[in-house]
């Protein structure tokens, strides 16, 4: 697979004048393959923003090398790279900047001088692609949570980028809201082989990804497949990370005396283990 993204060595500390200063990040190291979804795990403080800044080159690193689409991410070429890039932030009411949906799908296209013709298309296929083409009218106070963040994807695709970085895009989202915004996204990855960076504590959301890599107080902690991640589900506890809601139950159930036979990333997984293990006999 080719390589789209990497860090090597990726150092940065916040005023690193002071005395007491803390490494936001230290020594990190990883690759993304173009058209993977690599989830970035941590509790608060772990690093996680620090780096989608830092691949975004919001953040410049003190030491290492951050490398875009086989270039090293610099001052020269940080726009051009940052073209190949959307962002999606945690607060969907700071991210408008339009009177309407389409003014905010448009307002990219027009800073980057995309002609007018261009740009009508642009805003209706991508507000298309999240299901939000009924909306180009409407005020952003009238729609969701879900809504909203739904045509901030919208404004990142409208620029046509090979990547999308998911900073906590879910995390002050209402159950309906977080399962409208992964189910667009997980559809988009099917259909357009954009890669994908999910930045989150919520670790079901992570479940979703090609591989998950966990930061603790700025170091990497573990890298892996989903499978090989939450088989440390004990240290992951302690580490302040949440357990998804099947691996918690199971942890119940068998506490309980019930017979499974395996770990379950899915809900539906545990109901068919503890049928079989249970009832179907």
């Amino acid at each position: 697979m080719t390589e789209i993204l990497s860090l090597h060595e990726v150092t940065y500390t916040y005023s690193p004048e002071e005395k007491e200063a803390r490494k936001a990040v230290e020594g990190i190291s990883f690759s993304v393959n173009d058209g993977e979804w690599i989830a970035i795990v941590g509790h608060n403080g772990s690093g996680k923003s620090t780096m989608a800044k830092l691949m975004n080159g919001l953040l410049f690193p003190q030491s290492g090398e951050v490398r875009v689409l086989g270039e090293t991410l610099n001052e020269e070429n940080l726009w051009e790279i940052r073209s190949q890039m959307g962002m999606v932030f945690q607060n969907p009411d700071n991210q408008f900047v339009g009177a309407t949906v389409q003014d905010d799908v448009a307002f990219a296209l027009e800073n980057n001088g995309v002609p007018f013709k261009d740009m009508v298309v642009r805003v209706h296929e991508s507000l298309a692609q999240v299901k939000m083409e009924k909306f180009l009218d409407s005020e952003p106070h009238h729609l969701s949570g879900g809504q909203k963040q739904r045509v901030a994807i919208a404004g990142a695709l409208a620029l046509k980028p090979r990547i999308l970085i998911l900073d906590e895009a879910t995390s002050m989202l209402d159950p309906q809201g977080r399962e409208e915004v992964l189910s667009t996204v997980r559809k988009l990855r099917e259909e357009t082989h954009l890669t994908v960076l999910s930045i989150t504590h919520d670790l079901e959301e992570a479940l979703l990804a090609d591989r998950i890599f966990v930061l603790n107080n700025g170091h990497k902690y573990a890298e892996g497949t989903p499978q090989e991640i939450f088989s440390r589900g004990e240290e992951l506890v302690a580490l302040g990370l949440d357990l998804p809601f099947a691996m918690k139950m199971g942890n119940l159930l068998r506490a309980n005396g019930v017979a499974l036979n395996n770990e379950h990333m899915s809900e539906e997984e545990l109901v068919n283990d503890v049928w079989t293990s249970n009832f179907n006999k």
